[in-house]
């Protein structure tokens, strides 16, 4: 086989590799345990072909550095998917330095299901909120916050289990607003 055909062959199977295992991460954490698993034995035998191309000619360095230049890029492509495919959701919480219902207010006009309480914090009392959407939405959450609420505090974590409450009604049900 062409010696540069051969890189580049090794260096698309790395990729693809990688890009495979990071999306099979992705669904083992969001809960789709039987896709993973399908998508675990495609993962293997492309691998084994990549890694087995690479072994076949290890006198070559130029195969050994495809495969791990490939590996580096798969990584960059299956974040790229992953910021893509967005699943699950998210809980932000938001400390806003103004003891009022202002916030809150605004993002449930805007779709937002929001949970809002006092707290205190160094400087006194505060208001905190928290807030669930959409992973897809994440973004434009934190970018809404940062338009109606320039000085808060956001923290946000991925959420695994949703059951109940506005969130039954409104964003499994698609009716969120878009504003």
């Amino acid at each position: 086989m062409n010696p540069i055909v051969l890189v580049i062959i090794i260096f698309l199977i790395s990729i693809v590799y990688v890009t495979l295992s990071t999306v099979r991460m992705i669904l083992m954490m969001k809960g789709y345990r039987y896709l993973a698993a399908g998508l675990s034995i495609i993962e293997v035998i492309i691998n084994i072909l990549g890694l087995g191309l690479v072994l076949e000619n290890i006198s070559e360095i130029q195969n050994l550095i495809s495969y791990a230049v490939g590996f580096g890029a798969g990584v960059i492509v299956g974040s790229m998917i992953e910021d893509k495919i967005s699943l699950g959701y998210v809980t932000a919480t938001v400390v806003s330095p103004e003891n009022s219902d202002h916030l809150s207010k605004q993002l449930r006009e805007k779709g937002y299901g929001v949970t809002d309480w006092e707290t205190n914090g160094h400087e006194g009392p505060r208001r905190s909120l928290q807030i669930l959407t959409p992973k897809k939405r994440e973004l434009k959450l934190y970018q809404t916050i940062k338009e109606l609420e320039p000085q808060a505090f956001v923290v946000a974590n991925d959420s695994k289990t949703i059951h109940g409450g506005f969130w039954i009604r409104t964003v499994r049900g698609r009716t969120m607003s878009h504003r």
